[in-house]
C-alpha cells in the first residue's frame, strides 16, 4: 500500500470561540504548506474544530516521499582555486556545506564561465518519519496569538493541552508535542457519552466520536443543525429566527453536542426598544431573536444548549430566569431614563474626558454642534436640526442604558429623542451619527444625519492630528483611518458638495488655541488623499489613474470622483496613449528647462506651420473646454482634447523646441506649458501608462 488515511487531533481546554475556524482552517493551511515542502501529496484534506480540539483527517497521504535530485551551484573556477589551483575558502566551505572534497565537485559552464557544482540524489523518506515534525511545526506557527503556560512546563499554547493524537491508517505515530506522547486516547464529551475514548484506525475517528463520546467535530454540520433546527422551530409559532452570522459562528464554536431550544420572556418587556432587548440577547446570552413576519420582535428566544437532557423544560426555565433578571435591569434603567430629557444630561459631558490635550466631551459637543451647522449651510440642508442634532448627539452616553449596555450608544438617543417631541430627522441623526462604523456598512440617510456623521468625525481627526498624533503603521488607537473613509464615503455617495480643504480648516478654528502642529491642515488633506487612492485602488481603479487625478489636488471628494470616472473612460478611448505620451513628453522638456516663461504666448513669434496651427487648436479647445469645466463635464473635456495628439505630434516632428534663438525658444516653451496647464485641469496625463 502506497498511500493511507491520516488523523491528527490536539486535545485542549475550551478554545476561544470567536476565533475557532481561524484557528482550524490555519493550522490545516499550514499543514497543506509543509506538505508541500516535503513533496508529499494527498486527495483531501478536512479540518474539525469543536471547544476542546483541533483536528485535521488526511484522505490518501503518500506513505513515502519521492526521491529527490539535489544540485547546489558553487563559486565560479575563479573564485573557487588561486593561481596555484589552490582551493580557496569559499570552495572549501561550499563543499563543507555539501558534505564533499572539492576535488569531488563536478563543473558546469554558465554565462558567468565554470562553476563547481554538486549534484546527488537524496532518497525519500518515509512519511510516517516526517509527519512529526511537520505536525510541530505547522501548530508552532499558530503562536501569532496570545499564549499561555500551564503546569510547571514552559511551553505554550492558546489554551492547555491535555491529548496529542497522530495516526497513520491503524498506527499510532510517536510524537512528543507540548510534553505530552501521541495516544490513541482522546477526549469525549465533557458531560454526555464517554469521557474518555480509542481511536484505532484514522478512519474511524467521527464514528467514535459521535457515537461513543457524544461529540460532533464537523464544524460545518454542527453549523447547518443550528440553522435548520432554530428555523424548524421558529415556524412552528410562525416566526423566524434571526440567525446573525457572527452569533451563529460563536454558538457553533460553543458547543459540540448542538441541542437547540426554545424559550420565552414577558411580553410586558417589549415596552422596551428593540434594540436594547436584542443586545440583551445577542451580546450578553447567545440568544437568536425570534420575529414574526411583518419583523416584529416576539416574546420568544432560541438557544443552543451542549447538553442533551432527558428534561429540557429545566434547561428552558434556566435560561428564561437568566433573560427575566437581564431584562428587568434594562427596564429599570430605561424607565429611569425616561424621566429626564437629553438636554439634562448635557452638563455630566464636561466629566468625560475626550483627550487630555483637547477637553471633555462637553467641549467636543459645542464644537460638533457648531460645526453641523456649517456642514448643513453647504449642503443646503435644515441647519436648525443638524445644529440639535449635534447639541445632543452624545448626551445618551451618561444615561443609565447606555452606559450599561455601551453597544446602544446613538440607538437609546434616537428612541429618547422620539420620547421628548424631537423631529424625526434629528432623532435619526442621532442613532446614525456613528455611521458607516464599518467596511460595507451603510451611511447615514438624511441630511441632518450626514451633517452630524460628518462632523462628529472630522472634529475627531482634526484633534488628533492636531496635537501630532498622527496614525503610525498599523497603529490607530483614535480609528482615523476609518473615519476618515466615512467621511469620504458619506460626501462620495450622497455626492454632497463638501471641500475638504474648508471643512478642516472651519473645525480647526473651532479648536481654537488647543492645537500645537501648525501643519494641521496639510498633514489632514494628505492623509485624506491616502485613504482615497486607497479606497479607490480597493473597488477597482487602476493606481496611475488615481495618481493622474490626485497630482491636480482635488480637495472636494465628489470632483476627484468625477474625475477618476472621466480619466478611466478616456483610457479606454483609441488615441489617449498618444495624448498621454505627448503630456509625458511636454512635461520631461518643461521640466528641464530652465528658461522664465511668458504669461502668454506672442503670436508674432510664431513661424512655423505646425505650431501656429497648433496654438490655433489650443485657442479653439479653450472656448469649450471652459465650460465642460465649470459644469464638471471631465469626459467631454478630454475627448475634446483627445485630437490634440496628432497637432502636438506634427509640432515635435517639424519644430525645434530649444532653438538658439532665445525668444523663439521662451515662446514655443510657453506654448508647451499652456498645453500642459490645459491638461493638468482635468488629470496629469503624464502619469499614465
Amino acid at each position: 500500500m502506497t498511500k493511507e488515511n491520516f488523523l491528527v487531533e490536539i486535545g485542549t481546554e475550551e478554545l476561544p470561540p470567536k476565533i475557532l475556524r481561524y484557528l482550524a482552517e490555519t493550522f490545516e493551511k499550514n499543514f497543506i504548506s509543509e506538505l508541500k515542502n516535503a513533496s508529499l501529496t494527498y486527495q483531501e484534506i478536512r479540518w474539525f474544530a469543536t471547544p476542546r480540539r483541533l483536528a485535521l483527517f488526511v484522505r490518501q497521504l503518500t506513505l513515502i516521499q519521492p526521491d529527490r535530485k539535489i544540485i547546489k551551484y558553487g563559486p565560479t573556477i575563479r573564485a573557487a582555486f588561486n593561481k596555484n589551483g589552490t582551493p580557496t575558502q569559499a570552495a572549501i566551505s561550499w563543499a563543507r556545506s555539501c558534505d564533499i572534497n572539492v576535488e569531488n565537485a563536478n563543473y558546469l559552464e554558465t554565462h558567468k564561465g565554470q562553476r563547481l557544482v554538486f549534484c546527488a540524489k537524496q532518497s525519500g523518506q518515509k512519511t510516517a518519519l516526517l509527519l512529526p515534525e511537520i505536525i510541530s511545526t505547522s501548530i508552532k506557527k499558530l503562536t501569532n496569538l496570545k499564549q499561555m503556560r500551564w503546569g510547571e512546563s514552559n511551553l505554550q499554547f492558546i489554551r492547555p493541552v491535555h491529548t496529542v493524537t497522530l495516526i497513520l491508517g491503524d498506527t499510532l505515530l510517536p510524537v512528543n508535542i507540548f510534553g505530552i506522547f501521541s495516544s490513541r486516547i482522546i477526549q469525549g464529551h465533557r458531560f454526555m457519552g464517554e469521557s474518555s475514548l480509542t481511536i484505532n484506525h484514522a478512519d474511524n475517528y467521527l464514528k467514535v466520536l459521535s457515537e461513543k463520546g457524544k461529540v460532533q467535530a464537523d464544524y460545518s454540520l454542527r453549523k447547518k443543525i443550528i440553522i435548520a433546527n432554530a428555523t424548524a422551530i421558529a415556524e412552528r409559532i410562525e416566526g423566524f429566527a434571526d440567525l446573525q452570522e457572527d452569533l451563529l459562528e460563536e454558538v457553533t464554536s460553543l458547543v459540540e453536542w448542538p441541542v437547540i431550544l426554545m424559550a420565552k420572556f414577558n411580553k410586558k418587556f417589549l415596552k422596551i426598544p428593540t434594540e436594547a432587548l436584542v443586545h440583551t440577547m445577542v451580546d450578553h446570552q447567545k440568544y437568536f431573536p425570534v420575529y414574526n413576519k411583518k419583523g416584529t420582535l416576539l416574546p420568544y428566544f432560541i438557544f443552543v444548549s451542549n447538553i442533551e437532557s432527558s428534561n429540557p423544560q429545566n434547561i428552558i426555565l434556566g435560561n428564561e430566569k437568566v433573560i427575566q433578571a437581564r431584562l428587568e435591569d434594562a427596564a429599570f434603567f430605561f424607565h429611569k431614563d425616561c424621566q429626564h430629557h437629553l438636554d439634562d444630561y448635557l452638563p455630566r459631558l464636561k466629566s468625560v474626558l475626550f483627550q487630555k490635550n483637547l477637553g471633555n466631551l462637553l467641549d467636543k459637543t459645542y464644537r460638533i454642534k457648531k460645526l453641523s451647522g456649517w456642514v448643513a449651510k453647504q449642503i443646503n440642508s435644515n441647519i436648525q436640526n443638524a445644529t440639535r442634532a449635534g447639541l445632543l448627539a452624545k448626551c445618551d452616553l451618561m444615561t443609565h442604558m447606555v452606559r450599561e449596555f455601551t453597544e446602544t450608544q446613538g440607538i437609546m438617543g434616537m428612541h429618547y429623542a422620539r420620547r421628548q417631541g424631537e423631529t424625526e430627522e434629528v432623532a435619526i441623526a442621532l442613532m446614525e451619527q456613528y455611521k458607516p462604523r464599518f467596511s460595507g456598512d451603510s451611511i447615514p440617510s438624511n441630511p441632518t444625519s450626514c451633517a452630524l456623521a460628518i462632523a462628529d468625525k472630522i472634529d475627531t481627526i482634526v484633534g488628533i492630528f492636531g496635537i501630532s498624533k498622527h496614525p503610525t503603521g498599523d497603529k490607530d488607537p483614535f480609528a482615523l483611518r476609518r473615519s476618515a473613509l466615512g467621511v469620504l464615503r458619506i460626501i462620495i455617495e450622497k455626492k454632497l458638495p463638501i471641500d475638504l480643504q474648508s471643512l478642516t480648516e472651519e473645525s480647526i478654528k473651532l479648536y481654537d488655541k488647543r492645537l500645537s502642529n501648525a501643519n494641521t491642515a496639510e498633514d489632514i488633506i494628505n492623509f485624506f488623499f491616502g485613504r482615497l487612492s486607497s479606497w479607490y485602488q480597493e473597488i477597482g481603479y487602476k493606481n496611475d489613474v488615481i495618481k493622474a487625478v490626485l497630482a491636480c489636488h482635488p480637495t472636494r471628494p465628489i470632483d476627484f470622483h468625477t474625475r477618476i470616472e472621466a480619466v478611466t473612460y478616456f483610457c479606454s478611448m483609441k488615441h489617449s496613449m498618444r495624448l498621454s505620451a505627448a503630456h509625458r513628453r511636454i512635461s520631461s522638456i518643461l521640466n528641464q528647462s530652465k528658461e522664465i516663461l511668458n504669461h502668454n504666448v506672442y503670436h508674432s513669434l510664431l513661424y512655423e506651420k505646425e505650431e501656429i496651427q497648433l496654438d490655433t487648436r489650443i485657442q479653439t479647445i479653450k472656448t469649450s473646454l471652459n465650460l465642460f469645466l465649470i459644469e464638471e463635464r471631465y469626459q467631454d473635456a478630454l475627448i475634446a482634447l483627445t485630437p490634440l495628439h496628432k497637432d502636438i505630434e506634427q509640432f515635435f516632428s517639424k519644430v525645434l523646441v530649444n532653438t538658439k534663438r532665445k525668444e523663439l525658444r521662451i515662446n514655443r516653451l510657453t506654448l508647451l506649458n499652456q498645453l500642459k496647464n490645459l491638461f493638468l485641469q482635468i488629470a496629469d496625463l503624464s502619469l499614465l501608462k
